[in-house]
């Protein structure tokens, strides 16, 4: 077994010996150490026999001495069956074609999971994720980082809380936490409504209790709106007083505009540079010229390349360069107060519910100091001002 492995491994030939002395060629390589084996007489001058391919050299001084002439008849072995394959451009093509083609399809996406998720959102995800080039046949260094991907799903689809996202060779797998829908809200104990603000009352809508107030009045933090007493004093009842009461109420909000700023912002121009990785080590292969544009912001991503299950170190490096200005922005005052009034709108819009609205502004003082605009601004907003307070024992 030990002598067939050195044989495939270290490579043999099959040699045909020619000449009147071919017996006294044998003989002199056995005496001299030379392996030969399977020896075949083909006629009174010629045999044939094998022998390593490192003894060849070895067997030259005695062909000389017995008048022997050689000619290579076979070769066998681990090293010929190399150089045939290097020789052989077909073959050759064939395989490196082979390994090209497995580290192409390593790196495209085959296969998207989606878990936890009910039909009709697992349908919207997995919309969403083709839309952000999750599909089929894509390749894994044009898309988005996971970050990236949990990010842009998490804004689009309302109907989840969390969404994993794993990429696991050629795989994506999503792992959906859906919002659950509200319990049914327990039988509430008895309570009052009360004003949280001072206002005027503009509208009220009572489900259950008895309207303490009426529309136009003005109200204060704390007084009673609905109760939660019902029926004569003699036979009243208590229930969790339940309705909506609008009242207008009122807000100041202080603004400083600068008349003069400045802020960076993107110009709309960009370059891409594309290079290797290999070992740490970096080769530009595109776009590595320094870009026309002095200032700019970077953005990286570096994607791996994959054979099979296992990552290589060789990875695809993108680094994707905005350029960026220094813009002077100059306001007018009027443009400041309008700038202003955008501010305190939102600022009010912070402070109060979705469904307050906004019915009237009016500038107070308006004042240029230091470079700025001061203005301060009245707002009246018509917005809900109930609020639910327990009735305690002894009310």
């Amino acid at each position: 077994m030990k002598e067939y492995i050195r044989e495939l491994f270290s490579g043999y030939v099959r040699i045909k010996v020619v000449g009147s002395y071919t017996e006294l060629f044998i003989n002199r390589c056995i005496e001299y150490g030379i392996p030969i084996w399977n020896i075949k007489r083909i006629d009174e001058q010629t045999i044939v026999l094998s022998l390593y391919i490192s003894d060849i050299r070895r067997i030259r001084p005695h062909l000389k001495r017995t008048r022997c002439k050689v000619r290579i008849h076979e070769r066998k072995g681990f090293p010929f069956m190399v150089q045939r394959i290097v020789t052989s451009r077909g073959f050759l093509a064939g395989v490196i074609g082979s390994i090209l083609l497995i580290l192409i399809l390593s790196n495209m996406v085959w296969a998207i999971s989606v878990n936890g998720a009910s039909p009709e959102v697992e349908h919207k995800l997995r919309k969403a994720a083709y839309e952000l080039g999750i599909k089929k046949g894509k390749f894994i260094f044009q898309l988005p980082t996971n970050q990236e991907i949990q990010q842009e799903l998490s804004e689009s689809l309302k109907e989840v809380t969390w969404i994993g996202v794993k990429r696991n060779g050629t795989s994506y797998h999503f792992q959906v936490v859906q919002k659950q829908l509200p319990e049914k809200e327990p039988a509430a104990d008895p309570r009052h409504i009360v004003a949280k603000k001072k206002a005027v009352i503009t509208k009220m809508y009572v489900e259950e209790g008895q309207a303490k107030v009426k529309e136009n009045a003005y109200v204060k933090p704390g007084q009673l709106l609905i109760s939660g007493f019902i029926g004569k004093e003699e036979k009243s009842q208590l229930v969790p007083a339940r309705g909506k009461v609008y009242g207008r109420t009122w807000y100041v909000s202080s603004v400083d505009i600068p008349l003069n700023s400045s802020f960076v912002t993107h110009t709309g121009e960009s370059k891409t540079n594309y290079s290797f990785r290999v070992y740490g080590f970096n080769i530009p292969i595109w776009g590595f010229k320094a870009p026309d544009f002095k200032h700019y912001e970077v953005n990286e991503r570096e994607t791996n390349f994959r054979f099979l299950k296992w990552q290589l170190p060789i990875s695809i490096s993108f680094k994707h360069m905005l350029e960026t200005k220094e813009v002077e922005r100059t306001y007018t005052n009027k443009e400041a107060v309008d700038a202003a009034l955008t501010v305190a709108r939102e600022d009010i819009k912070d402070k109060t519910a979705e469904d307050a609205e906004i019915k009237t502004e009016k500038i107070l003082h308006e004042k240029v100091e230091n470079g700025k605009v001061n203005v301060k601004i009245h707002f009246e907003v018509i917005e809900e001002i109930g609020k639910n307070i327990p009735i305690v024992q002894g009310d």
